[in-house]
């Protein structure tokens, strides 16, 4: 047995947690929108037209945004098929739609026709399963109730996150004038003094520290441990000081993902690339194209696959593959360094600012730490991660294959 499967043996706590867990996950389009920066990735990246990106899908947001650079190929691979159904979709709606039904639809989170353009245009081009998704879900863009983005697990949190708010007029106040905030100082003069005060109490904490909570956020045991373990104050600490991060030291103008977190929807003004009239013009035109969907693992893509890949996205599934399937996060390291390129680039996001299982891990015949065949960018990673727009992980890392 190797030293990082002894370290993360489950407990009964695990094991049930990850039933749980898993059942949740298995029904689910848990992530409505992403919640990485692919600003941050795209310095990272570099992208070219010769480049072929592995990415987990979640929501397809940031793949459409890599798409943008017209790399040769991007492999979006995902083992829930919600995920991929949801990527599908935008997809069906770029190649049929008017920018103006595109933007109400993913921009506003709501269309009061959307039924009918799903029938008429989109259905068609999906695949059987997301056909059948989307064939009793079309009412989450037309609820005039909420948004599509109240909705799936993590919508749910923000459905409730904007009633607690509205039940508290100076706090929603507050959180509108926040996000309209012209500059840095304003935005702390109004978060140090309305929000602040009336958004942390010992409700809250006890609320955001539940596990049940994190479920919904998509974040397991396993990874919760992670951040308890680095993090003096707990769950409720780290997610307090991530808040206060990015509303006291980032300008709100740009932050779309708080934005459409808090409110439901994007403005023309502040969304994701791809919502912008442009992009969508040239996504349209071809560049969504070169975005290929798959409903499996990513190791089960990469055996499957004699594509190199040159980029790997691989977001932070490996934080609670470690404790739960450590065995199986053996086996993905192993087909990734089969398949990539050489120098191929690889980023992924973790709950610990340096995760352990990355330097336990080891690979091969030769039981090789992972530390010792990567080459890691760690003053890369660590000038790259302040900027990052959502600062809802503490660890980013940047390695390459060997050459």
């Amino acid at each position: 047995m190797h030293a990082n499967q002894a370290s993360t043996r489950p407990s009964l706590r695990d094991r049930i947690d990850r039933r749980i867990f898993n059942a949740i996950w298995s029904r689910s389009l848990v992530y409505n929108t992403c919640w990485e920066d692919p600003a941050i990735d795209h310095q990272a990246l570099a992208l070219g037209p010769e480049d072929v990106v592995l990415v987990i899908t979640s929501a397809g947001c940031n793949a459409l945004d890599y798409a943008l650079r017209a790399p040769k190929r991007i492999h979006c691979v995902d083992a829930n098929p919600r995920q991929n159904a949801l990527l599908e979709l935008k997809m069906a709606a770029i190649r049929t739609l008017a920018f103006e039904d595109f933007f109400r639809i993913f921009g506003e989170g709501y269309h009061e026709r959307f039924e009918c353009l799903y029938l008429e245009h989109l259905r068609a081009e999906l695949s059987p399963f997301s056909r059948t998704w989307w064939d009793r879900h079309t009412h989450w863009f037309t609820s005039r109730r909420g948004s599509f983005y109240f909705h799936g697990l993590s919508g749910v949190v923000a459905r409730c996150v904007r009633g607690w708010f509205r039940s508290q007029p100076k706090l929603h106040a507050a959180t509108i004038d926040l996000l309209g905030a012209g500059n840095l100082d304003e935005q702390r003069r109004i978060y140090d003094e309305r929000v602040a005060p009336a958004l942390w109490n010992r409700a809250v904490n006890w609320i955001i520290s539940r596990q049940l909570f994190m479920n919904l956020l998509g974040v397991p045991h396993p990874q919760r441990r992670l951040v308890e373990a680095q993090h003096a104050g707990g769950v409720a600490g780290f997610i307090r000081e991530s808040v206060q991060y990015v509303f006291r030291q980032l300008p709100l103008a740009d932050n779309y993902f708080w934005r459409v977190y808090l409110t439901g929807r994007y403005s023309e003004a502040c969304c994701p690339e791809y919502l912008k009239r442009k992009n969508f013009e040239r996504l349209k035109s071809g560049l969504v194209d070169s975005i290929r969907v798959h409903t499996t693992t990513v190791t089960g893509f990469l055996k499957a696959s004699d594509e190199r890949i040159t980029r790997f996205i691989l977001l932070d599934h490996m934080d609670w593959m470690s404790s739960y399937y450590p065995e199986a996060l053996r086996e993905e390291w192993e087909a990734i360094l089969d398949r990539a390129s050489p120098r191929a680039r690889i980023l992924l996001r973790s709950a610990q600012e340096r995760p352990a299982w990355l330097a336990a891990q080891r690979v091969g015949i030769e039981d090789r730490p992972l530390r010792e065949i990567l080459r890691f960018h760690d003053e890369m990673a660590d000038a790259l991660q302040p900027g990052d727009r959502v600062h809802t992980y503490a660890g980013f890392v940047i390695a390459d294959a060997p050459a």
